[in-house]
């Protein structure tokens, strides 16, 4: 347990280009968490489990960083600037191993069984990242901030995405037409998300032509109601003629009016 102390601090200087300095390495709390994991592990693993999970208690009230003391973590394990970070008691974390803040490796099951995630070697999970379940995260994957993993994912993955979703494997980059990837033991199913928004863009693209459609057909029908008007002659106005009685003295009979006559006719 302390033969790997010095090579804790050096893993510090490797992986965090702000540390100057193996005294200026002594005060990251990704350390004290990890120096104070190991102690409480090896009490856990010989049943002083009390003891252990006291220790551990402590390592969280002084560094912000929870790390059950039945978790099992490989060599050279960073965690960069750490608070919030979360490992549960049955995560398994490979070698070279790279945590950023606010990370969890949780759990999803009430059972006393491997309920927590299996971190590979050389894995890179970004801040916020959320691996739930007892799920497998292949060699070398890169898990992308905020993303939420709870299905298992090959090696050499670049995961992004709620819910996490492949991008990148083995360096090379997924075209749309291969539909977008989510991790899963079947690494070919299509997200029912992007499903959605596909079939969105699709809509409204069938919206945006038919509004065109539209827009062209009421130009036309614009066009020939212009050149109706243009070739029907306007109608000369109707004068109406209207009786006029200024004398008082004229009888009923007389004072009937004409009906109205049109100057057109």
């Amino acid at each position: 347990m302390f033969g790997h102390f010095k090579e804790d601090i050096q893993t510090v200087l490797n992986k965090d280009p702000a540390a100057r300095s193996r005294l200026e390495a002594l005060t990251y709390p990704g350390l004290h968490a990890l120096w104070a994991h190991r102690v409480a592990h090896w009490f856990w693993l010989h049943r002083l489990r009390l003891l252990g999970r006291g220790i551990s208690q402590i390592g969280r009230l002084f560094t912000g960083i929870e790390i059950h003391p039945g978790a099992t973590i490989g060599r050279r394990f960073f965690i960069d600037h750490g608070m919030g970070v979360v490992i549960g008691e049955t995560a398994i974390i490979g070698d070279d191993v790279l945590l950023y803040h606010q990370v969890t490796l949780g759990g999803t099951s009430l059972e006393r069984t491997k309920r927590h995630p299996t971190l590979g070697n050389g894995v890179l999970v970004g801040m916020g990242a959320k691996i739930l379940g007892p799920i497998t995260i292949g060699d070398y994957c890169k898990i992308g901030a905020n993303a939420v993993v709870n299905k298992d994912i090959p090696a050499n993955c670049t995961v992004v995405g709620i819910p996490g979703r492949i991008v990148r494997r083995d360096g090379e980059r997924f075209e749309e037409d291969h539909g977008t990837q989510v991790m899963d033991n079947i690494i070919n199913r299509v997200d029912p998300r992007d499903a959605t928004i596909r079939d969105m863009r699709q809509r409204l693209e069938l919206l945006e032509q038919h509004s065109e459609k539209l827009e062209n057909l009421i130009q036309r029908i614009e066009t020939h109601e212009g050149l109706h008007h243009a070739h029907d002659p306007a109608p000369r106005p109707v004068r109406k003629t209207q009786c006029v009685h200024d004398d008082d003295n004229l009888s009923d009979a007389d004072y009937a009016c004409p009906p109205f006559v049109d100057d057109n006719e």
